[in-house]
């Protein structure tokens, strides 16, 4: 499964999240292995940041891709402090030494900061032309910011947002509206950190496809062709669930329970954030 960005590429519409990865050196043989699995199995977006763990999560990612660079679609993003003009390229920069490569396929402003957008437009712009992005985007931008941005020069690519079955509040205004611009979303944290996991609800309705309530809450996240979602998995054994609810497809009983539980918003939120 691929979903289409506004450049015309395609992206897998299942990849991996890095949050709280690189956190326990204890862990982090683990994590490596499950990034390489991953990438076995077709999961070649890789989303990172240099927030996470303060930069060693992009220096984890680095060492996971190493010899495999071209397999992967690798994003990374900016934090809003760092986001101004210069302080953008900057940023970037310190990204590339760490994650060990040459460029960054997706470069995010991770949320709205002190900076103009029109000034991180402009480092994204100088960091395109260098070759060292190929594409940018926004996370956790709402509808009046994205409403902003893509009235300055460029091409947005995503808005990584929080949704899944416990964050509805997009789908009133933000997802509608993006799915007119031909925008897609990257949803992060798909099964709410694994609160999800406990709901007897879907056990249920992983019972009746043989799966489990991880891989319905993503099968329920991927049902929308222009959203695509970046689990974190912090082991081989967890990678492979979420690369199996790529063929799990609910049926119209099951997408109706999950409504009754988990109701569309009513009128407009604001957009959540973890």
């Amino acid at each position: 499964m691929t979903i289409a960005l506004p450049s015309g590429e395609t992206i897998p519409a299942l990849g991996m999240g890095t949050w709280m990865m690189a956190e326990d050196l204890a862990h982090r043989a683990g994590e490596i292995a499950a990034l390489r699995a991953g990438l076995d199995l077709g999961l070649t977006l890789i989303d990172t940041a240099e927030m996470y763990a303060g930069g060693a999560a992009e220096a984890l990612v680095g060492e996971a891709i190493a010899g495999r660079r071209d397999e992967v679609f690798l994003v990374s993003k900016v934090l809003p402090g760092n986001a101004s003009a210069t302080g953008t390229v900057r940023a970037c920069e310190s990204s590339l030494r760490r994650l060990g490569t040459d460029r960054i396929d997706l470069y995010l402003l991770h949320w709205r900061g002190r900076f103009p957008l029109a000034q991180t437009l402009d480092g994204f712009a100088a960091l395109a032309e260098a070759g060292k992005i190929r594409h940018w985007g926004v996370s956790n931008l709402e509808l009046a910011d994205m409403q902003e941005l893509t009235a300055l020069p460029g091409f947005c690519q995503t808005d990584q947002i929080l949704y899944n079955l416990s964050r509805r509040g997009p789908e009133h205004d933000l997802m509608p509206w993006l799915a007119s611009q031909g925008i897609p979303i990257m949803a992060y944290s798909p099964v709410e950190q694994g609160r999800l996991l406990d709901d007897p609800l879907l056990a249920e309705i992983g019972r009746r496809h043989d799966a489990t309530a991880a891989q319905v809450a993503l099968a329920w996240v991927l049902r929308l062709p222009y959203v695509n979602a970046i689990p974190k998995a912090g082991s081989v054994e967890h990678v492979r669930e979420n690369a199996a609810a790529l063929s799990l497809r609910l049926s119209e009983q099951d997408l109706a329970d999950l409504d009754r539980a988990y109701p569309p918003p009513a009128g407009p939120e604001p957009l959540a954030m973890l």
